[in-house]
């Protein structure tokens, strides 16, 4: 009897411990690197460094629901990164990537979806953060540090565009949803991808104080011809150019302007992707597609080289992120000698640093 005792009490230990090392593991599933798995080929080949967690617990709570993108501050001896999410507010990501902070930010930006950042510097160098609210009908500006400063409103009827069809859009009462911004020259490109509109319209800028006012320049509008968008959803201007680039993204193309809306050429991406934006960093970029061709598996990471696709990262099915159904924003950072990806997901939301493998 005593020794039927101590097998029973043998077997219920035995079980105990198993279902707190099943829980364990189920944790670190969810909370630590995904596998130990790579993903892309050639040298571009990376690993999972940081998952969720390493955002502040309040952005954690709210981060199923991300909708956004990032900007880095590209200026020697910084490295930062920002982007904002509903609910939380904006965050900034250390130049070493190690830790994560949020920023004050005014409600009216930390309570609305804001739907990409971009940073861009004034004349006397001061830097700025711009971010298109696509559910406010706004786009909000501040400084490094989170403060705002200055907000661009809905177009007004009677405000010169620049283009008749973009006038008239307005004088109709037609919504304006900011997709994304950028500046260069003393102008902000904004582009209106969300709405039936699909212009870039453009606002001018003016100093001390910050202010911005809308522009006679505006360009694309939706159609299938050259220089115009399926969904205008990412704008970028590459480092060093005066290039307007959109993401057209049901065309699964990116299509270059000049400062002045010219048409000037199309870069063709895989057929069958949803490319949301393009990154660059020196002669690589990198383009996240909300879907791939592939439409049964999650989405693809493009990273290209000199404009040609060099390597395909799958985080879902070959690194075991298994929220990343969707990429909408993914940018590319240098520290060391090895490069970083920064990817957000989106339904669901989520967040995930990669790590170049070199080995």
């Amino acid at each position: 009897m005593k020794r039927f005792t101590i097998s029973v009490l043998f077997v219920v230990l035995l079980g105990i411990a198993w279902i707190f090392s099943d829980g364990a593991r189920t944790s670190a599933a969810q909370n630590g690197p995904a596998t130990s798995g790579v993903s892309g080929q050639g040298k571009m080949k990376f690993r999972v460094l940081y998952t969720a967690t390493h955002l502040p617990a309040e952005a954690q709570k709210v981060l199923t629901g991300a909708h956004g993108g990032f900007a880095v501050d590209v200026r020697p001896g910084k490295g930062e990164t920002y982007f904002s999410l509903k609910g939380a507010g904006i965050i900034q990501i250390s130049s070493d990537l190690k830790t994560t902070r949020l920023l004050d930010t005014a409600a009216e930006m930390k309570d609305t979806n804001l739907h990409n950042t971009t940073i861009w510097f004034g004349p006397d160098a001061t830097p700025y953060l711009s971010f298109p609210g696509n559910e406010a009908a706004e786009v909000f500006t501040t400084t490094l540090d989170g403060k705002l400063v200055n907000t661009l409103h809905t177009p007004e009827a009677g405000i010169d565009l620049g283009d008749p069809a973009a006038n008239d859009y307005f004088a109709g009462r037609g919504n304006f949803v900011p997709t994304d911004v950028e500046q260069l020259d003393g102008l902000l490109y904004v582009t209106t991808g969300y709405s039936n509109l699909d212009f870039v319209l453009t606002a001018r800028l003016s100093f001390h104080p910050l202010n911005a006012v809308w522009h006679d320049l505006a360009f694309g509008g939706r159609g299938t011809g050259p220089g115009q968008f399926g969904t205008g959803h990412g704008i970028t201007i590459p480092p060093g150019t005066r290039r307007i680039e959109v993401a057209d993204r049901p065309n699964a193309e990116i299509d270059g302007f000049t400062r002045y809306g010219r048409y000037l050429s199309t870069l063709h991406m895989p057929l069958g992707s949803l490319p949301c934006d393009i990154f660059y960093l020196g002669n690589y970029a990198v383009v996240g597609a909300l879907d791939g061709p592939d439409r049964g598996k999650g989405a693809p990471i493009y990273i290209l080289e000199n404009d040609r696709l060099i390597s395909t990262i799958m985080p879902k099915e070959e690194l075991g992120l298994e929220n990343f159904k969707h990429i909408h924003n993914a940018v590319l950072r240098q520290y060391g000698n090895k490069i970083y990806l920064i990817a957000q997901a989106w339904n669901p939301g989520d967040f995930a640093i990669l790590e170049q493998v070199t080995n």
